[in-house]
C-alpha cells in the first residue's frame, strides 16, 4: 500500500515521508486515532516507504521486487501481531502467525476495519482477544534475526491497547532498545489503556477522523450517487468503516438501532408496568445470547446516541451527525428526555457494563440491571426549560 492509496490525511502522510527522507525514523511509534481513519493503511504504507525506500510514495524509482512482496502483505521484513484467540482451528496458545492467511484477506479486503470485524472473520465474536504472553515471545524471536534484505525490519502491533500486561512487560525493553534498523508501530484507539512504560517509550503521533470530503470522494468512486454519497459521509462522521458499511448496507449499527429503539421504548413503559418490565428482561436475555464483543460495541453505540442526543436537545443540531432508521423512531422527539440532570448518571452506568463486561460478568444479570437503572433515568426531569422541549 502506497501513501497515494490512503484516504486525506496529507499532512500525516508529509510528515511520515519528509521524517523518513532525513533519515529520523523514531525506533518505537505509537500511532492513535479513533475507527476508519486509516491507522492500519498508513502503518501499511510507512512500512513500505522505508523498508522499499519508495521516492515520494510512488512505484517509480522504488524497489520493484520489494513492492511486489508488500502487494501480497508478504515480505519477510515486514511482521504483525493482532488480537486472537482459540477457536475451532487453534484451539489453545493462539498467536498471530496462526491466522496470518485469514490476515492477509482482512488488509486486503478491510484495511479500515475495526476489532469487531477481525473478530468475524476468525468467527471468535464471543470472546475477547488478546496479545498475550506467547505472542511477545514470538515477536522477540523474530525481531532478534537479521533482516531479510539488509535493511529496515517493522513489527506492526494493531491494536496495541489489546496487549495484556505480561506481554507489555516482555516487550518492553525491546521496544525501549530495539535491534538497529528495526521499528515498531504500535497501532491504537485507546492511547491510555496501554500501559505507559510503553506509551512513554514510544513517540506519538495523533490522527485525526477523516475529512467529510474525502469520504465522499471516495464513496462517488464506488459507484455511489452524489446524494448518497453525501448523507452517508456526514453520517459515518470521519469512520470511513462505517461508511463503507452504510453504504454497502451492512454496518451493525442498523442491527444496533433496532436494539437501542426497542430498549428505550421498554424503559419509557416500565414505570409502574410489570408487563413492560418483562419486556426488559427478555430483552436483556436476548442481547445476554450475543458475544461479548458485539454486547461492548453496542453499548458504546449507546453512548453516542445518548450524547448526539442531549446536542439536539440543547440546540446543537449542526453539531448532530446520527440517525435511527427504524420507522417511527425520531432523535428529535426523544432529545428532549436527555439533559443535564441524566446524561452524565446514563454514560456512566453504561461506561460501568462495559467494564463488567469485559470482565466477563454474566451479561443477563449486567443488562438487566441496566434496564432497570435507564428506566429511572430516563424518566428523571429536568431543572430547566429546554430550548427544543
Amino acid at each position: 500500500m502506497l501513501f497515494k492509496d490512503i484516504l486525506g490525511l496529507s499532512h500525516i502522510k508529509n510528515h511520515l515521508s519528509i521524517s523518513a527522507d532525513a533519515g529520523r525514523i523514531p525506533h518505537a511509534q505509537l500511532f492513535v486515532g479513533p475507527e476508519g481513519c486509516g491507522l492500519l493503511p498508513m502503518a501499511l504504507a510507512y512500512a513500505q516507504y522505508i523498508i522499499c525506500s519508495n521516492a515520494n510514495g510512488e512505484n517509480e524509482g522504488g524497489n520493484a521486487a520489494c513492492n511486489l512482496k508488500f502487494n501480497s502483505f508478504s515480505h519477510p521484513d515486514m511482521h504483525f501481531a493482532f488480537p486472537v484467540a482459540s477457536s475451532d482451528k487453534i484451539k489453545s496458545n493462539a498467536v498471530s502467525d496462526h491466522y496470518m492467511q485469514e490476515w492477509r484477506s482482512f488488509m486486503k479486503e478491510q484495511p479500515y476495519g475495526n476489532l469487531f470485524d477481525w473478530y468475524r472473520v476468525l468467527e471468535i465474536e464471543n470472546k475477547q482477544g488478546q496479545i498475550g504472553v506467547d505472542e511477545a515471545e514470538k515477536i522477540l524471536k523474530k525481531l532478534s534475526l537479521k533482516s531479510y534484505e539488509g535493511g529496515f525490519k517493522v513489527m506492526i502491533i494493531w491494536m496495541a491497547e489489546r496487549m495484556n500486561t505480561a506481554a507489555s512487560n516482555k516487550l518492553l525493553k525491546l521496544i525501549e532498545e530495539p535491534p538497529d534498523k528495526t521499528v515498531f508501530l504500535l497501532l491504537c484507539q485507546y492511547e491510555e489503556q496501554i500501559i505507559q512504560t510503553i506509551r512513554s517509550r514510544c513517540q506519538v503521533l495523533h490522527f485525526p477522523p477523516l475529512a467529510e470530503e474525502a469520504i465522499v470522494n471516495a464513496l462517488l468512486e464506488k459507484g455511489a450517487t452524489k446524494e448518497e454519497a453525501v448523507r452517508v459521509g456526514h453520517e459515518a462522521n470521519g469512520n470511513f468503516n462505517k461508511a463503507l458499511d452504510l453504504f454497502n448496507n451492512d454496518s451493525e449499527d442498523l442491527v444496533f438501532e433496532k436494539w437501542f429503539v426497542q430498549w428505550v421504548r421498554s424503559a419509557f413503559k416500565a414505570k409502574g408496568n410489570k408487563a413492560a418490565i418483562h419486556e426488559l428482561i427478555l430483552w436483556s436475555e436476548e442481547l445476554a445470547k450475543t458475544g461479548r464483543e458485539t454486547q461492548k460495541k453496542f453499548l458504546d453505540f449507546c453512548i453516542i446516541v445518548m450524547r448526539q442526543a442531549m446536542l439536539l436537545n440543547y440546540g446543537a443540531g449542526e453539531l448532530v451527525y446520527i440517525k435511527i432508521h427504524v420507522d417511527g423512531f425520531q432523535l428529535k422527539k426523544f432529545a428532549p428526555f436527555i439533559h443535564e440532570n441524566n446524561i452524565l448518571p446514563i454514560v456512566e452506568e453504561l461506561e460501568t457494563a462495559i467494564y463488567h463486561i469485559e470482565r466477563n460478568g454474566n451479561a443477563k444479570i449486567i443488562f438487566t440491571d441496566l434496564s432497570i437503572k435507564l428506566t429511572r433515568l430516563l424518566h428523571k426531569k429536568t431543572s430547566q426549560l429546554q430550548p427544543n422541549a
